[in-house]
C-alpha cells in the first residue's frame, strides 16, 4: 500500500471514530422524549380538536418568555384528532424530541378554533376562548435521565371538558387536561348490558376520584392511578342499578381488572 492511500485510510477511519465519539457524547447528556395523547370515552359519537402542538419548559425557565419554550416537532398525521378513538388503551403520538437531560417543570397544549362534536348524528361546534388557543399549561415535574426515552402521556378528560349551553345543540370547549405520572396504577373492566349506557364509571380512594365512560363493547380503563385502596362506582342509564365494587388495591405500573360487571335491570326505571 502506498504511503498516500495509507494516510488517506487512516483520515477516513479517524474522522469516522469522532463522529462515533461525538455521536456518543450526545447521547450520553441527552434524553428522548416522546408525547402521546389519551382520552376517556364520554357520551358523544365523535369529539373533534384541531392540536397545533405541544411545547415543553425546562425547570428554573421564564414561561413567561415565548423564547423560554421548546415547540415539540409535531409527527401525527393530521392535526384534527379525534379524541374518542384515543380510549381502551390507544393513543396518538404527537412528537418526539431528543432534548439535554434535566427537569422539565411544565406541558403546553395548543389548540385550535376548529372544534366540534357528534351526538345523535348531529355535529354542534365548540366555542373556544382565544386564551385556550394560546395553550392549555399544566405542570409535568419530569425528570430526563440522559441516554433514556421518556414517555410523557397527556390524558385530556373529555366528559369533563364539554359544557352544555343555554341553547338546544350548543356546547362550550373547557379542556381539561393532566399528565400522567411517570408510573401510576391502572383499573380495567366490562360493564354490562350495552343496552346499560351511557355508564360511568369511577375509582374512587378517599377524596380522590377519577371517571371514564365506558366504550361501545363496555370496556374501561382508568389510568394514572396511584397505588391505593379503590371503590369502583358504576353508573348506568336509569333502567338499571348502579354498581358499588368491593374495595381494591391498586400497584404501580401493573392493571387490576374488576372483570365483568353485569349490570341490574330494574323492573320499574328510577326517578
Amino acid at each position: 500500500m502506498n504511503n498516500s492511500l495509507y494516510a488517506a485510510l487512516i483520515a477516513t477511519l479517524l474522522t469516522a471514530t469522532s463522529c462515533f465519539s461525538e455521536k456518543e457524547t450526545n447521547m450520553d447528556e441527552n434524553a428522548v422524549v416522546e408525547l402521546y395523547l389519551i382520552d376517556s370515552p364520554a357520551d358523544f359519537e365523535e369529539v373533534w380538536v384541531e392540536v397545533l402542538g405541544v411545547e415543553l419548559l425546562s425547570k428554573g425557565a421564564d414561561g413567561g418568555n415565548a423564547a423560554a419554550w421548546i415547540a415539540i416537532p409535531y409527527v401525527a398525521e393530521e392535526q384534527q384528532v379525534n379524541l374518542l378513538e384515543l380510549t381502551g388503551g390507544n393513543s396518538l403520538k404527537l412528537g418526539e424530541m431528543e432534548l439535554p437531560a434535566g427537569e422539565i417543570a411544565q406541558l403546553r397544549l395548543k389548540l385550535g378554533g376548529n372544534n366540534y362534536l357528534v351526538k345523535d348524528n348531529v355535529e354542534s361546534q365548540l366555542s373556544t376562548t382565544s386564551a385556550q388557543q394560546e395553550g392549555l399549561t399544566v405542570s409535568v415535574d419530569r425528570i430526563l435521565h440522559a441516554g433514556a426515552s421518556h414517555d410523557i402521556v397527556i390524558d385530556f378528560d373529555v366528559a369533563r371538558s364539554l359544557v352544555h349551553g343555554a341553547n338546544v345543540g350548543q356546547y362550550f370547549l373547557r379542556p381539561l387536561i393532566r399528565v400522567l405520572e411517570a408510573k401510576y396504577a391502572t383499573i380495567d373492566g366490562v360493564a354490562l348490558p350495552q343496552d346499560a349506557g351511557p355508564v360511568a364509571v369511577k375509582a374512587v380512594t378517599g377524596q380522590d376520584t377519577t371517571g371514564t365512560y365506558v366504550d361501545a363493547n363496555g370496556y374501561f380503563k382508568i389510568q394514572g392511578l396511584k397505588e391505593a385502596s379503590y371503590i369502583i362506582v358504576v353508573t348506568p342509564n336509569r333502567s338499571f342499578a348502579p354498581y358499588i365494587s368491593e374495595p381494591l388495591t391498586t400497584k404501580m405500573e401493573e392493571t387490576t381488572s374488576v372483570g365483568s360487571i353485569e349490570l341490574e335491570r330494574l323492573e320499574e326505571p328510577a326517578d
